[in-house]
């Protein structure tokens, strides 16, 4: 699988309450979801590797993609095709440097101007010839847009953000800049992905909703139904 393909994004701890790790993974991916990412801070690095090789072998027993949050070390070790950064966490370069051209990067933004930003890196990436992996950013996740208790103290953004995303995504298109995909998140669940869709979003990063439902597989899939298809290459990649 390619990151543009992708759509439904989750993040998950290490299950250690369940103890079901490897089932639940292999249950969402079979579901519908494109990329798992093990973002647990409370363990400690060699039980991270150890769950990446199990979430490694699992996606790619599906065909899908896995990803590492924050720690650079961790992702080169372990061959993730896929790290994610905040906005407080190793800069672009610094990443690059770590962990070369062949890694989606993505990056957590929180305001309009993050957007900006982030559209700015993927602009500067198609004028030298880079794209995904090859860019200094392959993509961006916009939010939270409702309060979640795995951001505890983070401000809730609202729908408007996801909007305002969209438009500048499309504005970029239109300039002749890349596209680059984007993932709304925080709090979206079955019940509210309708408005998230509505506001121009097609691609989501879900926790709870689905690392908390009985049946992983069952909640995905119910999720994977309410996005639309994705534009086709050269349109706006909301």
């Amino acid at each position: 699988m390619q990151l543009l393909d992708a759509q439904l994004y989750v993040c998950t701890d290490a299950r250690h309450g369940r103890g079901d790790f490897a089932s639940f993974v292999d249950a969402a991916f079979s579901g519908g979801v494109d990329i798992i990412q093990l973002r647990d801070k409370q363990i400690e690095a060699a039980e991270e590797l150890e769950l990446l090789t199990v979430l490694r072998e699992s996606a790619e027993r599906h065909g899908k993609l896995w990803a590492v949050n924050d720690r650079a070390d961790i992702a080169l070790l372990s061959g993730a095709p896929v790290f994610h950064v905040g906005q407080k966490d190793l800069p672009l370069a610094a990443v690059r440097r770590v962990l070369g051209a062949s890694v989606a990067v993505g990056l957590s933004t929180h305001a309009p101007e993050q957007v900006d930003a982030a559209l700015a890196v993927a602009g500067r990436g198609a004028m030298t010839g880079a794209h995904d992996g090859g860019a200094s950013l392959s993509y961006f996740c916009t939010g939270p847009l409702w309060a979640t208790p795995t951001k505890p103290g983070r401000t809730a953004v609202g729908l408007g953000l996801v909007e305002y995303a969209a438009r500048r995504t499309a504005e970029s298109v239109a300039a002749g800049e890349a596209a680059l995909p984007w993932f709304a998140i925080g709090g979206i669940d079955h019940g509210n992905v309708g408005h998230v869709v509505d506001a121009g979003a097609s691609r989501l990063v879900v926790v709870r909703a689905i690392t908390e439902a009985d049946d992983p597989a069952d909640a995905a899939a119910r999720l994977r139904a309410q996005l639309p298809e994705l534009a086709p290459a050269g349109a706006p990649l909301a």
